[in-house]
């Protein structure tokens, strides 16, 4: 397992100039070699997260521990048995860490009276034309194994809200679809079986809402939208509108029956073409990880007294790189505050070669979920036991990565590999991911 949680580059000592020419001319190779090599590794340790971003603004100094830095100046110096490492700066030192691991200075929500149920959920995917087309053969996978919860699309990649509901704003600029005809209904059935439901809300990533509202899309300097890899606009964050749109979808999800509301993409984009994006004017003094904590704490604090719970899916890479989560915004720490779940999506095909010292992740499902839920638990060892903590519910794989050079094929084994993975970690609830919903039965215990 890495010591050295962020990728901190390499630092040598400058070797003094030998008295023959033949010497010079060797350390001069090697050194070439050694900054070829270094830059090869570093440019893929973390290619997942930080692609095609100018990242040039991070610097890479030796580690500092939080403890070490901080001292006695915070709840957030205090790591615990665990240690845990940032990347300190020259300027803006406090600030910086204050942006990934700032303390709740109160008690949150401390008035609330929780009386909602938990559920140990054992989960998968499911979109809503699968659940629509194929409604029994979901289910009863759910019925023949350890299964008991089902995600279902509620508003998807391209903005569209698959059932109709009362929101304004969604009929305004026509988002609203009969995708699942009777929601009521289907709910129903889901819940006669005592299947735990959740509500996916890709967030976002909203193309219908940035075309028809671009005064709460992400805009280039020019004026013209942001729009990713995939050609898709997205939301931007910083604007109240944004989360005020999410918030009504919610609480129409919850009042229909939803037992939970689960937030997707809930992140800035890391596409090209986000360093033609200027957020001075909408951020103030605010960081990007401000923008996603503060929009997470204010849907929790309306979502939790209505008895539905509230979760987020994050990238993998944010447990420990605070570099990774400034860019995209996602704090595990700070969100954990107010979450009651937070989902890491830890596929093994996702992680670049070498991280957590396996040659190649996709080849060691065990091993890379361990290694990461074990991070998990580091970071939130720092949270104040009285104050909310998210429990993490990992989202694993359930498919072939054949576009990964050295990669396995997913079956019964890999599968189950990541399950128990889970257990030996400290944790009990997980979600598995395939997008085509064509499950692997074999990984799943029998009911």
């Amino acid at each position: 397992m890495r010591n050295d949680y962020l990728d901190y580059g390499r630092h040598s000592r400058r070797r003094s100039a030998g008295k023959k020419t033949a010497i010079a001319a060797i350390v001069v190779m090697l050194i070439a070699a050694a900054a070829g090599l270094t830059v090869f590794f570093v440019s893929s340790y973390y290619y997942e997260v930080i692609d095609e971003q100018d990242n040039s603004q991070y610097a890479t100094p030796i580690p500092v521990s939080v403890a070490e830095n901080m001292q006695d100046e915070g709840a957030y110096a205090q790591t615990g048995i665990y240690g845990l490492w940032y990347s300190s700066q020259d300027s803006q030192e406090t600030d910086e860490l204050e942006s990934v691991y700032h303390p709740e200075e109160h008690l949150w929500m401390g008035d609330f009276k929780d009386e909602r149920p938990r559920v140990t959920a054992k989960g998968l995917y499911i979109s809503s034309n699968y659940l629509v087309s194929k409604f029994d053969k979901a289910v009863s996978l759910v019925d023949e194994t350890e299964l008991n919860a089902v995600v279902i699309d509620v508003k998807t990649e391209d903005g569209y809200i698959t059932f109709k509901m009362e929101s304004d704003t969604a009929r305004e600029i026509g988002a609203l679809t009969d995708s699942i005809p009777d929601i009521d209904k289907t709910l129903k059935k889901l819940k006669d079986k005592g299947i735990y439901v959740i509500a996916r809300i890709v967030s976002m990533m909203d193309p219908k809402l940035a075309k028809n509202k671009p005064e709460l899309a992400v805009t280039k300097k020019d004026g013209t939208l942001f729009k990713d890899n995939a050609g898709k606009a997205w939301l931007n964050p910083f604007k109240e509108g944004v989360w005020d749109y999410l918030l009504e979808i919610s609480k129409e999800c919850v009042k229909v029956g939803f037992d939970e509301i689960n937030f997707d993409y809930i992140r800035f984009s890391t596409g090209k073409g986000m360093n033609d994006v200027d957020f001075t004017a909408d951020a103030g003094d605010r960081t990007r990880i401000d923008a996603i904590t503060d929009g997470i704490r204010m849907i929790c604090e309306e979502i939790k007294p209505m008895g539905a719970f509230v979760s987020c899916d994050v990238y993998g890479a944010i447990v420990t790189s605070t570099v990774d989560a400034k860019i995209v915004g996602q704090s595990f720490y700070r969100m954990s505050q107010y979450l009651d779940y937070i989902c890491p999506m830890i596929y093994p095909s996702h992680y670049a070669d070498g991280y957590y010292n396996l040659d190649h992740p996709d080849m060691h499902p065990y091993e890379l979920v361990n290694h990461a839920l074990m991070d998990a638990s580091k970071v939130l060892y720092m949270i104040d036991s009285d104050g909310n903590k998210a429990d993490v519910r990992p989202w694993l794989q359930d498919f072939t990565a054949s576009w990964v050079k050295y990669h396995l094929d997913y079956g019964a084994k890999e599968v189950r590999d990541q399950i128990n993975a889970v257990y030996d970690s400290g944790y009990t609830s997980w979600l598995l991911w395939n997008a085509g919903v064509e499950y692997t039965k074999g990984a799943l215990q029998r009911d």
